[in-house]
């Protein structure tokens, strides 16, 4: 159950657990030990199978992180997780953001 804010990833190497979300708003932030890695937001797709990439307000890319920030989306009730490539050591968190 997600609520204003949710850690999604604790010292994490691998793909991390769904969690819901609610929808709207959300700010998605991760520190981690990069060496080359990144770590997505994803949302199960329309299939229930599919996990697809959120992707940034600004300019519609991937909401990837390759080093420690945070970026933010906008995305409907679904479930969302963190994919994580090469990366250690992953913290990641969602926040809601009231409009």
């Amino acid at each position: 159950m997600f609520t204003h804010s949710s850690e999604l990833l604790t010292n994490g190497a691998a793909t991390g657990a769904a969690f819901q979300w609610p929808g709207g708003r959300l700010s998605f932030s991760a520190v981690a030990t990069w060496g080359g890695g990144s770590a997505t937001l994803e949302f199960l797709g329309p299939d229930a199978t599919t996990w697809l990439p959120a992707v940034k307000d600004t300019d519609g890319t991937a909401a990837t992180l390759s080093a420690n920030g945070m970026l933010i989306c906008d995305l409907p009730q679904c479930q969302i997780r963190v994919a994580i490539v090469t990366a250690t050591a992953v913290y990641a968190r969602a926040d809601r953001i009231p409009y």
